[in-house]
């Protein structure tokens, strides 16, 4: 079996997590899952299903469930987001998710060279030997603005100060939930990007990765 390179990732909402995520995975060859919206998904089925949301359905819809899915525009909404947020509470249904996310992890598609996962708890709890272990966080005001850029851009109404809202309820959500709460590790390195462009950060990350990589 070839040695993989594996990446963890936790951050907060909107710190430019998933942006490096990508980056990252494409530089390496990794296969990428942004497992935050996996709960967008599940979130958005309990709007959808709303009187026949339950676990048995979950499972139906994970059992069939393509990374595709998660391109879907509509997960990037906000009533998404909270519904995301409050579904991830759930032990249950984190155990359904959990299950998905190692077979990605420890089991990327052979023409990959590793993996890169990340979302709130990839540190602490489905990669903790993880070879890169990273902590990606950014000021509210920061990350609210550029999840309004976002969203903006996709042609959402809505204001800067709803965001910011809604922002500030989902770090209190993943940072105080019983189950598997976002917490950096004592081995993840912090990447601030509060003040760092796309580029510097990815090229920050780099620099760590290659020279335990030797490259």
């Amino acid at each position: 079996m070839k040695n993989l390179i594996q990446v963890a990732i936790d951050s907060p909402a909107a710190a430019g997590a998933g942006t490096q995520a990508k980056l990252i995975a494409k530089y390496y060859k990794l296969f990428h899952l942004d497992t935050g919206k996996i709960y967008r998904f599940i979130g958005k089925l309990k709007i959808k299903h709303k009187n026949k949301f339950n676990y048995l359905l979950i499972k139906k819809e994970m059992k069939k469930f393509k990374i595709k899915n998660l391109s879907d525009k509509s997960l990037l909404s906000n009533k998404v987001a909270m519904e995301a947020s409050i579904v991830a509470k759930d032990p249950k249904i984190r155990k359904i998710v959990h299950n998905f996310q190692i077979k990605c992890a420890y089991h990327p598609p052979i023409k990959f060279k590793g993996s890169i996962l990340d979302g709130r708890d990839i540190t602490s709890v489905i990669m903790k030997d993880a070879m890169f272990k990273f902590f990606i966080t950014a000021e509210v005001k920061t990350r609210a603005f550029r999840r309004f850029k976002e969203l903006k851009s996709l042609k959402r109404k809505i204001s800067y100060n709803d965001v910011l809202k809604s922002i500030k309820k989902r770090d209190k959500n993943d940072y105080n939930r019983k189950y598997s709460p976002l917490k950096k590790t004592k081995d993840s390195i912090l990447i601030n990007t509060t003040n760092l462009t796309k580029k510097a950060c990815f090229l920050k990350i780099k620099k760590i990765m290659d020279k335990k990589l030797k490259i």
